[in-house]
């Protein structure tokens, strides 16, 4: 096979070529000239932190985005490797970023790197991350592209602000490494590269000094992304790259690559890195990760996560994981400064999170598990459906039991195997250690009700002691 080939992307406008193999395209619009102090605004709002180069030699990146955007489209990228079958809320805030550029009438791909997650990016790592089997990096990229796609639904669907905006592109790089050989890669790519450069990189450096030192493959990490800077570049006119801060060194080369081939100028821009209130990054690595899929971490866990920030941060994740305005922001805090108990900052804000990336029906779920638990709501448990019930309760053991005429608080308990038998399960009921649907119940011989013992979903909460939760669906109601 022939080396790749190295050409250049003359100036100008925005064109559109048709993409390889598994590229979608999704809500393609006209752009708009709403991008006056795009990136001033997101800078004062905190979610724009560096921005590289300062000068360009031809452009400079404000000139970019203050020349008019209809005429102008420009188009960003950032890329998200498939270590995970999810995304998680540390890739939020470049998410977040993507969606600004996009509703400010720019284009935006979101890069899902199956290729690239098979070396593992060093950056800001102690260690070299353990390598996955081809076939789990394919399952994970399918996984994040819809992801991806659901994140993108929702944002039009239920964050429209009556402008008309850029189009949002899904690709995969492996697209197109998989159509490369080795040494033609090499050949062609890997002429452009100083090693002394290469080596200067921050975290090259940090884990050269390690004791588990540097494989091959990741000090290549850096080669790749910046070549998919360069493809993006060059079929569809990116020039600009969104990244977490720690991956400025990788934008670097991206900058340095392009601009050696083509003379041309493309900029790097960070955002910043959530961490936990020990300081660590939040993410699979260290183990913190709150996740965007429903089935790792469920609309109300998200929910919660974000009602229990604390006051010194909320009016900063305000300005960083939401769309609303400043001043209402402003309004906000000044109602908290008023009600601090209501907590009224950390509601908004988690509302407004969990409905981006779960949906209206996402955050309605989050509402109903929250009422259910926190506030003993029998109304909000009859409303719930099996999957909201088993991520509220989930240590909770579930069973399928059969009414039978005559069945009692015993008989259930008893089923359910939630109490010992003989005379200590007993006990624990007429103790008052036991409770259906938020109800506490004393009698062991009292006949279970629809209704009150059995909620209209066909469903019975049942409480053991002050942890210990049962769910039990009734059949053949």
């Amino acid at each position: 096979m022939a080396a790749p080939t190295l050409r250049c992307f003359s100036r100008g406008r925005w064109f559109r070529t048709p993409g390889p193999p598994g590229v979608l395209l999704l809500g393609l619009r006209e752009s708009h000239s709403g991008a006056q102090g795009l990136l001033a605004v997101q800078k004062a709002r905190g979610l724009f932190k560096e921005f590289f180069p300062e000068r360009g030699s031809k452009i400079e990146l404000p000139e970019l985005f203050d020349r008019g955007t209809a005429n102008f489209p420009q188009t960003i990228y950032c890329g998200f490797d498939p270590t995970a079958d999810s995304l998680h809320v540390g890739h939020l805030l470049a998410l977040l970023g993507l969606f600004h550029f996009q509703r400010a009438g720019h284009n935006v791909i979101a890069l899902v790197g199956g290729a690239t997650a098979r070396l593992g990016d060093p950056s800001g790592r102690t260690k070299e991350r353990e390598a996955l089997e081809p076939e789990r990096v394919r399952s994970n990229a399918r996984a994040l592209r819809q992801g991806l796609e659901a994140m993108v639904a929702n944002h039009e669907q239920l964050f429209a602000n009556g402008r008309t905006w850029g189009s949002f592109t899904v690709l995969d790089n492996s697209a197109w490494y998989q159509k490369q050989h080795l040494v033609d890669f090499l050949a062609a790519v890997g002429g452009q590269f100083r090693m002394g450069t290469l080596l200067s990189r921050q975290s090259v450096q940090t884990r050269l000094k390690s004791p588990e030192g540097m494989s091959l493959a990741e000090f290549l990490y850096q080669v790749l992304q910046a070549y998919d800077f360069y493809y993006l570049f060059q079929h569809y006119g990116c020039r600009v790259q969104l990244g977490g801060s720690d991956q400025l060194g990788n934008i670097l080369s991206g900058y340095e690559f392009i601009h050696k081939l083509t003379g041309e100028d493309v900029f790097g821009i960070t955002v910043p890195l959530i961490t936990s209130t020990t300081g660590a990054k939040l993410g699979k690595s260290a183990g913190n990760a709150v996740w965007l899929n429903r089935d790792k971490t469920s609309p109300f866990e998200l929910y919660q996560f974000f009602v229990r920030q604390q006051d010194a941060l909320v009016e900063r994740y305000l300005k960083l994981f939401t769309f609303l305005p400043l001043p209402e922001i402003d309004h906000i805090m000044q109602l908290h400064d008023k009600e601090p108990e209501k907590r009224g900052p950390q509601k908004r804000l988690a509302a407004e999170v969990t409905k981006l990336v779960h949906g209206q029906e996402g955050l309605n779920s989050a509402k109903r598990c929250t009422q259910a638990l926190y506030h003993s709501s029998t109304d909000a448990l009859e409303v719930m459906s099996d999957q909201e019930l088993k991520e509220l309760f989930k240590e909770a053991s579930f069973s399928e039991l059969v009414l039978d005429p005559g069945t009692s608080v015993l008989d259930t308990c008893r089923k359910a195997n939630a109490i010992p038998d003989g005379p200590r399960g007993y006990q624990m009921i007429t103790e008052g250690g036991v409770s259906i649907n938020h109800r506490q119940v004393t009698n062991p011989e009292s006949v279970l009700v629809v209704g009150q013992h059995i909620l209209k979903n066909g469903l019975s909460l049942l409480k053991i002691g002050k942890r210990n939760f049962y769910i039990i669906k009734w059949l053949q109601l």
